[in-house]
């Protein structure tokens, strides 16, 4: 059951001020709507392959809302990202056959700007290193516009990476395995990457690469790794996105991005 990256989840503080700063960086930013529960709303940036960034912020307080914790905690950046099933259900019962207990199908939803009411449903994983799914009941083109929308000026087209801080590396990958199937995992080796002061092992998402990090058994606790692990615990911690030919590797500002790391890489 082949998975692919949908989106990646990116908590601000004040949405109309990030999408000022993506919009100066030179995304194309859509403006999404408000969540079914009221209490969140969100921009997207969607991409030529498909995937895309989530702006989202919270508009009340919702203690029991499943990223309230970082918003509590006042943490801007990376909270999250999903994969897009087939079926959410089917994909829930096959990891769950695998040991592995994603929770779901739950139902969600938004409404637009525009007045059409968009509904998906969704699998909650039972380890916050793991994505959640995402899945449409009304078609995708509505809560993922196609067109010039996926145009930027920066000349991005979709996500090349995505990097993930674990704790375990070893554990993680018995976890992907249970959940993308024993294929998708069959050539990730765990490496170290005595240099970079970490072990790391890839998967492929379709045309995205998942990178997961664990700390090196030898490094300080005041490495990066160690530091994300510490604040924010495991989940996104950078995104390589693909941008034009030939370009130069740059890194986008962490002010601009609201403390998410990106760097665009030559496409």
């Amino acid at each position: 059951m082949s998975l692919v990256l949908d989106h990646v989840v990116i908590l601000v503080a004040e949405l109309e001020a990030a999408i000022a700063n993506y919009s100066a960086l030179g995304f194309t930013v859509q403006r999404g709507g408000t969540h079914a529960d009221g209490a969140t709303h969100n921009a997207l940036v969607g991409f030529a392959d498909g995937s895309y960034l989530e702006l989202i912020a919270f508009l009340k307080p919702a203690p029991t809302h499943r990223w309230a914790g970082y918003a509590q905690r006042g943490i801007e950046g990376f909270i999250d990202f999903a994969l897009l099933p087939g079926s959410v259900g089917a994909v829930v019962q096959a990891a769950q056959s695998r040991g592995l207990p994603y929770q779901g199908p739950f139902d969600g939803g938004r409404v637009r700007l525009d007045g059409q009411r968009l509904v998906w449903q969704t699998g909650t994983p039972p380890t916050p290193e793991l994505p959640f799914l995402c899945g449409d009941v009304t078609p995708r083109s509505l809560r993922v516009v196609e067109g010039n929308v996926r145009v930027h000026a920066n000349g991005v087209t979709g996500v090349a990476s995505l990097s993930v801080a674990v704790h375990d590396l070893d554990a993680s990958l018995a976890r992907y395995g249970a959940l993308l199937g024993p294929d998708a995992v069959q050539g990730a080796r765990a490496m170290a990457m005595p240099g970079l002061g970490l072990r790391q092992a890839v998967l492929p998402l379709g045309p995205t690469a998942l990178v997961l990090a664990e700390p090196g058994p030898d490094e300080q606790d005041n490495t990066p790794l160690r530091h994300i692990l510490a604040r924010r615990g495991e989940g996104v911690m950078g995104l390589s996105l693909r941008g034009p030919a030939g370009a130069a590797p740059r890194a986008l500002s962490r002010q601009r991005t609201h403390g998410a790391a990106f760097e665009i890489v030559p496409g």
